[in-house]
């Protein structure tokens, strides 16, 4: 199933990549760098324990609400409207923490998520926007995060917090060169700090760990040690697209598993094509 909300470099379009590299066994998931959770959307749910996090308090808060009380979410977004002036003062609101209950934050941020242009958060998007048509999409999101933790960590503390052998975590960080994106509304960003950071964590943990980097020197020599695997991997280039048609964009796929584990072991299926490869074609005509 599709996320709920749109997110600054969110996985819808490499989504299908990333779960066809997920280790076979794993007891917990855990996604770090939840934003708009494309990844776990998509990832069908089974008996591992999950956990969403993100460090973004306003997000977190919209996803509880989500998960807990979808119609209050929805009566609160019922009568929005969809302008500049509402966008411009909703803004305003969330950088000066101006008052309002839980329900009525994460309305307004989800607001802010939808009429931004391309999810930024910044700039009104100046587009027809129906938001009564999202309100099944939002009760389909609310019944799929019913058994998922929802955290609001630290990447450090929240990977050192759920560590264990039988762990998986799943990592999507600002990628290197374009942490300003992803910074709060009126907060700091990552900083190239935290990628060290993140680096340390990971590489010394006990559980499995898939990130999704982007394909540069620095993130490359941060990673090469032993025993971990890097997968180059392709997408649509959707920035891009205006002005240069099928562009891509190149990506980094890095695990300390063998990232081809899932592809090698699975029972291959079968198809109609499969079939006629082995059969001549008298037998195919019959």
């Amino acid at each position: 199933m599709n996320s709920f909300i749109p997110w600054v470099g969110g996985k819808k379009a490499l989504r299908e990549t990333i779960l066809a590299h997920f280790p076979l066994y794993y007891e917990r998931y855990v996604e770090v760098f939840g934003g708009g959770g494309w990844v776990l959307f998509a990832k069908p749910p089974g008996n591992d324990f999950e956990v969403y996090n993100d460090f973004n308090a306003l997000l977190t808060n919209l996803y509880l609400c989500v998960q807990n009380k979808p119609q209050e979410l929805i009566n609160e977004l019922r009568w929005s409207i969809n302008s500049r002036i509402s966008f411009e003062r909703l803004v305003s609101l969330l950088k000066r923490r101006g008052k309002g209950t839980q329900v009525q934050k994460a309305a307004w941020f989800y607001q802010v998520i939808r009429e931004s242009y391309a999810a930024g958060l910044t700039s009104f998007a100046a587009q027809p926007h129906d938001v009564w048509s999202e309100f099944p999409i939002i009760e389909q999101a609310h019944r799929r995060l019913a058994k998922v933790v929802i955290e609001n960590q630290d990447f450090e503390h929240l990977i050192r917090h759920y560590d264990r052998e039988n762990t998986f975590f799943y990592c999507d960080p600002p990628y290197h060169g374009t942490e300003r994106y992803y910074k709060n509304v009126g907060e700091k960003g990552f900083t190239e700090r935290d990628h060290y950071r993140l680096s340390k964590a990971l590489l010394s943990s006990d559980g499995k760990f898939l990130l999704s980097y982007n394909d540069d020197d620095f993130v490359r020599n941060l990673y090469d040690k032993p025993n971990i695997r890097m997968m180059e991997v392709e997408r649509i280039n959707n920035i891009r697209q205006r002005v240069e048609a099928g562009c891509k964009f190149k990506e980094l796929l890095i695990g300390n598993y063998d990232l081809t584990e899932r592809e090698r072991l699975m029972p291959k299926q079968i198809t109609l094509f499969d079939c006629r490869s082995e059969m001549n074609d008298e037998e195919w005509e019959i």
